[in-house]
């Protein structure tokens, strides 16, 4: 009597893990659809412009906005956005600070020898996706502090307190509050 009892725990058990299986695959799958409505949404107005990780649309879209600039084409080459009235371009790079994620390194910028954009635009956002800091930076600065790296084929901006704290880097997180 006593095997038998283990034997019937032992399924019990074992089916149990498996409803509690399903319902987490089900719930997963559950998350994945509401992930597609909303990026499909952001998509359709226009907040996002691919169907790629939309952290860096996004801080497209909410610089561009809060500076008042036109946003370029996803094709163009060297910088994201222009101020149409004086010509300034602008490379727009973020990155967001999620659970488990707290390097404040930024996307690779390519070409960046070749001077196709005036200042960089550097975003940090939250947990949450609030803008928890802005930078603009001159675009002769980032030579400065941050070499070419071949195994990347650009250089790579991380936003350490010594870059930030340059003088010449402008703290603009207030627009964006």
């Amino acid at each position: 009597m006593e095997l038998e009892e283990l034997r019937q725990q032992f399924v019990n058990d074992f089916n149990m893990n498996k409803l509690m299986n399903m319902t987490k695959e089900q719930e997963v799958v559950s998350k994945l659809k509401d992930y597609a409505a909303i990026i499909n949404s952001l998509y359709s107005a226009g907040v996002v412009r691919t169907y790629n990780s939309s952290v860096g649309d996004y801080a497209e879209w909410i610089v561009s906005t809060k500076l008042n600039l036109l946003l370029e084409k996803n094709s163009k080459k060297g910088y994201d956005a222009i101020d149409d009235a004086s010509g300034i371009r602008y490379q727009i790079k973020s990155r967001w600070m999620h659970l488990g994620k707290n390097s404040r390194e930024l996307n690779v910028i390519r070409n960046y020898e070749e001077k196709q954009f005036d200042y960089l635009i550097a975003v940090i956002f939250g947990n949450d996706f609030e803008v928890a800091e802005a930078y603009k930076v001159p675009h002769d600065v980032i030579g400065e502090y941050f070499l070419y790296k071949e195994y990347q084929n650009g250089v790579v901006v991380t936003l350490g307190s010594n870059f930030i704290q340059d003088t010449r880097v402008e703290d603009i997180t207030y627009i964006f509050r």
